[in-house]
């Protein structure tokens, strides 16, 4: 390990060299920075996906084949899988600086040659001025970054006795189909990416061809017949200068711990145990527990990530053979230009849609706000967070008799123990005046161990715990080293509504998170504090408590319901927050409390580091569930559409919770739970997703990539954007479509103003059946679906007709939805969402 961070430390020192000359030999209005660079010439995967479509006649591609016949490369009958192709791109890129710049300094990061033409160069904004010029050169965009965003979710979510049992059970569920984890890297190690678990070899699939990275530590053998590519990408990061070795590790080793948890939710081994400080809590499995793992590294802890190393991790992915791609991350602010979609990434995304590959994003974790989604392109299925029906929850008894409830993974305690506050507990050198944070027991050598041990200490837990400042880590640690039973968390009164997770102690333990409950216990404390009259000394400490234990897990009803943190629709067209028409996100999965792989080295979450598991939070989480979900359609209708897989998953969504009410939607950060309603499609999209139905969705509904083309090409002023992105003119498409006219599983329109017919065409991916439609309204709008019955056969498609009028003035989003019900038992749900809504008085009718 040494050695190689010598040699990476030379590389960098080289780097860094060539990054300050360039910035040196300008002047400060002229800096250097990273740069998208998209070329004219059509990628390889236009005429990649046209062979595709061909051989499969039309049902997992589009595209226009005479639009195919310009602009071929040299190498046009060499595969994709062809190295020979990826080094004639890179030459005729490298061709293009050396004639643009003549001698100039400029630095190439990538060669882009699969999703996009083009690549991402290091240079100064006098060298864009001239980049911008060539005729060659499509569109500049500067370079920006990026952020991140299981035991018993299988279960919740049916997958043994529904989904899996459909494709012969656990041991084949997803077996062939490729997952890429766009993320932090994995821990090859662990055990839920082992090739062993089971009797039967993991077969080699034949339509990937990607490769395992070698370093000193990710060493050869890392990859195997479950993970079988592992790459990393961090060029434009080393560029900048924030790339730290002795963190980041620079190969596709998970040095955070993200990526190994994302990628174990959607495709880790079945029964796997999970073990944390010393407590069983289960065993662990992946949604597609058979699926391979592709592994493209371009975040990294110190920083996040940036775009450029993104789009390279992307467009290797759909060279390699991807089915699925997964990605748990979402720029850190909306991207300028006319529409929110217009960006390298979500680009890139398109052509790989165009590719066959089904994309999954992760919402963010910008809510409860409306408007604050993340992931804005219809072509890309957005995933929310909801709840799911498990939790672990604590309490402490007090010698009063009084329970108060908290967190904590930790056990409990077999009698009634003696409290001791931190603060009462001090050497004689120590003070609170010295020291005023050392009631947060984060150093054992501040306390006299005489007085503590055999006790419950009580320690604050403030808003430095929040910031990471101080851990719980250090609290249990200055208790074991002074001998106490355990260690009771009272809340600070400036820490308001912070949502805590449970957290792993291997002694007795509990947090109480309200600062209410808090006094409760301190009051209880203080008052039974023995002290002598005349010195105000304490003499005897007299409260007592038990703690009851947090390590069995309770079972709930209300769930599923939409955690706060999950980022809400409309979605945002542009900067201006104009609505797109557009449903986001797509849906929801289980996203809270996720137990899943963790690195061994993981530094995303200090409370859990050194453990091979974790328990995280957050769309990230959600996405791979919806992920490995995914590899389970694909497995069974092998010639879907990535819109078809995403049809699937939505229209058979559930709208309700366990109790069989409405799913509801918390409101608010501060206090979630009090402050929830109804979820609407801006919360959840279709709903929660529902697995084994998914498998069977009756009717389905198909998006190309020409629709998509033809909804980019119909933003007012985007005509030369499109083709700056994708080569392709506008002009070749015959006519223009808004958002609510692609053929999406859901109905979206921002702003309703006169009549309205709204089409949809469905296929029926089942047998003959009979079809009824009903239908609820949104509140100002009147509706009418034609038509009212219909039959189907197997394979044959159905348009339907969707009148929409306004019939009142409003700003505000109403909702309703649309039900086809086949006499088979089949039933699609259709959302229909209506934000601003305008009427002039006319004779409204039907």
């Amino acid at each position: 390990m040494g050695s190689f961070h010598g040699v990476l430390l030379v590389g960098l020192l080289f780097l860094g060299m060539l990054v300050s000359s360039l910035c040196q030999d300008e002047d400060s209005d002229n800096f250097s920075a990273v740069y998208i660079v998209t070329l004219r010439e059509a990628p390889a995967v236009h005429y990649d996906a046209e062979l595709r479509r061909s051989s499969i006649n039309g049902v997992r591609h589009g595209g226009a084949s005479e639009r195919l016949n310009i602009h071929k490369p040299r190498f046009r009958n060499i595969s994709r899988t062809d190295r020979r192709y990826s080094s004639y791109i890179a030459r005729v890129h490298d061709s293009l600086l050396r004639r643009v710049f003549r001698g100039e300094k400029y630095l190439k990061l990538y060669s882009y040659h699969y999703l996009i033409n083009g690549f991402a160069v290091f240079v100064t904004q006098d060298q864009v001025d001239k980049l911008s010029r060539r005729r060659e050169v499509a569109n500049v965009v500067l370079d920006f970054s990026v952020r991140t965003a299981t035991t018993h979710t299988p279960r919740f979510l049916g997958l043994p006795q529904g989904a899996w049992v459909q494709g012969g059970g656990y041991e084949s569920a997803g077996e062939g189909v490729v997952i890429g984890f766009i993320d932090t890297g994995i821990d090859p190690t662990h055990s839920s990416f082992d090739d062993h678990t089971s009797e039967r070899p993991y077969p080699v699939p034949a339509h990937f061809s990607g490769i395992c990275e070698v370093t000193p530590d990710f060493p050869s053998g890392s990859c195997n017949r479950k993970l079988i590519a592992a790459r990393h990408f961090a060029s434009s990061a080393i560029t900048r200068g924030v790339f730290n070795s002795s963190q980041d590790y620079a190969s596709p080793f998970d040095g955070e711990g993200h990526g190994t948890h994302t990628a174990s939710i959607a495709a880790g081994n079945h029964g796997i145990r999970v073990v944390v400080a010393g407590h069983h809590f289960g065993n662990a499995s992946g949604m597609a527990p058979r699926s391979h793992i592709a592994v493209y590294k371009a975040l990294y802890k110190s920083f996040g990530g940036f775009a450029a190393d993104v789009v390279a991790a992307i467009d290797q992915a759909a060279q390699d053979g991807v089915d699925i791609i997964s990605l748990s991350i979402t720029p850190n602010r909306r991207p300028p230009g006319i529409a929110t979609f217009f960006n390298p990434i979500d680009m890139a995304l398109l052509s790989a849609v165009k590719a066959g590959i089904f994309v999954v994003q992760a919402a963010g974790n910008t809510g409860p706000s409306p408007k604050s989604m993340s992931s804005f392109s219809p072509w890309i299925f957005t995933v929310g967070s909801a709840s799911h029906d498990r939790n672990y929850s604590n309490s402490i008894m007090l010698g009063n008799n009084v329970t108060i409830t908290g967190v904590g993974l930790a056990p409990g305690t077999d009698t009634m123990y003696t409290l001791i506050s931190a603060t009462h507990a001090l050497n004689n050198g120590t003070t609170v005046s010295d020291d005023m944070y050392v009631g947060e027991c984060q150093d054992s050598s501040n306390f006299n161990q005489d007085l503590v041990r055999g006790n419950l200490l009580i320690c604050s837990y403030s808003i430095r715990f929040v910031l990471g400042i101080s851990t719980i880590h250090k609290s249990l640690e200055t208790a074991k080293n002074l001998s106490a039973i355990g260690v009771v968390f009272t809340m600070d009164a400036f820490v308001i509504g912070f949502q805590l997770n449970p957290t792993p102690m291997k002694i007795p333990g509990i947090i109480i998170p309200s600062p209410e409950d808090s006094k409760v216990l301190l009051k209880y404390y203080n008052l039974s504090l023995e002290r002598d009259i005349m010195t105000k000394r304490i003499t005897k400490f007299g409260a007592l408590a038990t703690i009851c234990g947090g390590l069995k897990a309770k079972y709930g009803t209300s769930a599923p319901k939409i955690m706060y943190y999950s980022a809400r629709g409309p979605d945002p067209e542009d900067n201006f927050l104009d609505d797109a028409d557009i449903m986001k996100p797509n849906l929801v999965a289980p996203g809270n409390s996720i137990w899943a792989a963790w690195s061994s080295v993981g530094q995303d979450s200090i409370e859990f580091q050194g453990e091979h598991f974790a328990m995280m939070s957050g769309t990230s989480m959600a996405a791979p569930h919806v992920a490995g979900l995914a590899a389970l359609v694909r497995q069974k209708f092998p010639n879907f559409s990535p819109s078809a897989i995403a049809s699937a998953l939505s229209t058979t969504a559930s709208l309700y919770d366990r109790n069989g009410g409405p799913i509801m939607a918390q409101r608010a950060y501060s206090f979630p739970d009090q402050n929830q309603s109804p979820a609407t499609p801006f919360d959840m999209g279709s709903g929660f997703v529902n697995a084994t139905a998914a498998l069977n969705p009756g009717l389905i509904f198909d998006t190309s990539y020409d629709n998509y083309m033809s909804f980019l090409c119909g933003i007012n002023g985007s005509a030369p954007v499109v083709l700056n992105y994708t080569g392709e003119s506008c002009w070749t498409y015959n006519s223009t479509i808004n958002g609510g006219d692609l053929n999406l599983p859901s109905i979206t329109i921002a702003k309703l103003n006169q009549s309205r017919t709204v089409l949809r065409t469905v296929r029926n991916v089942a047998a003959n059946e009979t079809y009824s439609v009903g239908w609820s309204a949104p509140f100002g709008v009147s509706l009418k679906v034609s038509p009212l019955h219909f039959s189907i056969a197997s394979g044959e498609t159905q348009v339907l007709s969707v009148f929409v009028n306004p019939t009142s003035n409003s700003t505000t989003a109403s909702y309703g939805r649309i039900g086809l019900f086949g006499h088979l038992g089949h039933v699609v749900n259709i959302p229909l969402s209506v934000i601003v809504k305008i009427t002039y008085n006319t004779t409204v009718n039907g």
